[in-house]
């Protein structure tokens, strides 16, 4: 500012080189140690009007300046390119399934147009880029961005949370049990989960058992080998079955060379895993299974973004869980019973009521077990438990 005024000072210097001084007592004024006749004698109001002049050439120079001065300390990085922030997410579905063509894709091009360009969202499925259960401390670690996977996949990590697949709590379907979860999941917001930035979670929704052999009553999976992980694994346990922990890619394998002779799972395996290749029979058991999944990204990553940009993925977040996660296995359930469980001629078994009755009074202390297991650990389990059963009634009655 200073170097501006000196330039207007500059400006009005007289084509002599020199500022024109008061008059002094004898009426002439001095210029520098010289003495010079009146200028404007008998011209005042031209000198007024000259002085007028010269203070609008001042004020706007000044103006002029502010504006050099303003844009002079405008920052820098406004004129340079927004930078792409480019996230890996890892998954073990296979390329053709749900989650990766109706969800994950999707929602990847959503947050990229939302985001005009400065989000890029690029899938690995099948365990490309990470195993199913190393995802989670993959996404932790910053080995991937963004990783979907199961909280069951490690069982321990995530003690609170297993609330949500204990046997004996019915959920009419996944829409059911995905609203309860995340809306419970949100409620409780868990320690175990504050080392990444949770997305959203989404489950399965109940579960069946598929074996190679008919399954009518408890006697006839005493001591078979059935695929499960987490607490579906300790609930076939408590019913007298072999459980075998693996994740549900290496189920197929698993199934066709015998090493197995079941698996407890959401119908939609039978189609998006092929799995009615390799079994016969369908029990029905929805109080026996509900898988949590969870969609989520590195807690760095997220605190890079902007909020502008949090806030946009946030919005499509509640958006594609709403429209498209929470039902995701519901829409794929059916497909498998439209498709592979009839051209696998697969026959359906129903429990009797006296049998279902039975098993559910078989597992439902595993539920007392969990609040004594989250106690130790000084979690409120009995909290958890309370809401979840809360959640499902309320949810049951809003989807049928």
């Amino acid at each position: 500012m200073l170097y501006c005024l000196f330039d207007i000072a500059l400006s009005s210097i007289t084509p002599a080189g020199v500022f024109f001084l008061p008059k002094t007592e004898e009426g002439e004024r001095e210029v520098k140690g010289l003495k010079v006749g009146r200028i404007f004698k008998g011209k005042a109001n031209v000198g007024r009007k000259a002085i007028g002049i010269l203070l609008v050439v001042m004020m706007l120079s000044l103006a002029g300046c502010a504006q050099k001065q303003a844009a002079k300390n405008e920052p820098a990085a406004k004129n340079e390119p927004v930078k792409t922030v480019e996230l890996k997410l890892a998954h073990f579905f296979p390329a053709t399934h749900p989650v990766e063509t109706q969800l994950v894709q999707p929602w990847a091009k959503a947050i990229e147009q939302a985001t005009k360009g400065q989000v890029k969202i690029t899938s690995y499925p099948m365990e490309s880029l990470l195993k199913a259960t190393e995802i989670y401390g993959g996404v932790k670690n910053g080995i991937a961005d963004i990783g979907i996977s199961c909280f069951s996949y490690t069982r321990g990590s995530f003690p609170l949370s297993e609330v949500f697949e204990l046997p004996g709590i019915t959920y009419n379907n996944s829409k059911v049990a995905s609203r309860v979860a995340w809306d419970g999941i949100r409620e409780l917001n868990p320690q175990e989960v504050q080392d990444t930035h949770l997305l959203m979670v989404l489950t399965t929704g109940p579960g069946d058992l598929y074996t190679k052999t008919p399954v009518n009553k408890l006697q006839d999976i005493k001591g078979m080998a059935i695929r499960a992980t987490g607490l579906s694994a300790e609930t076939l346990k408590t019913l007298g079955a072999n459980p075998v922990a693996m994740p549900q890619s290496e189920a197929y394998d698993a199934l066709s060379k015998g090493l197995v002779k079941g698996n407890l799972g959401p119908i939609e395996v039978l189609q998006g895993w092929k799995q009615a290749e390799v079994t016969k029979y369908i029990t029905k058991t929805p109080f026996l299974y509900n898988t949590l999944f969870f969609v989520t990204m590195n807690k760095d990553k997220w605190n890079e973004l902007s909020p502008e940009t949090q806030q946009a993925i946030d919005k499509l977040n509640e958006k594609f869980f709403a429209d498209v996660a929470m039902g995701l296995w519901d829409k794929q359930n059916q497909s498998a019973l439209d498709g592979a469980i009839k051209e696998n001629k697969m026959e359906t078994i129903q429990l009797s009521q006296d049998e279902a009755k039975r098993w559910v009074e078989l597992v439902t202390p595993i539920q007392a077990d969990y609040v004594n297991r989250m106690k130790k650990q000084g979690l409120d389990g009995q909290k958890a438990l309370d809401l979840t059963k809360s959640l499902a009634d309320k949810y049951n009655r809003q989807y049928k």
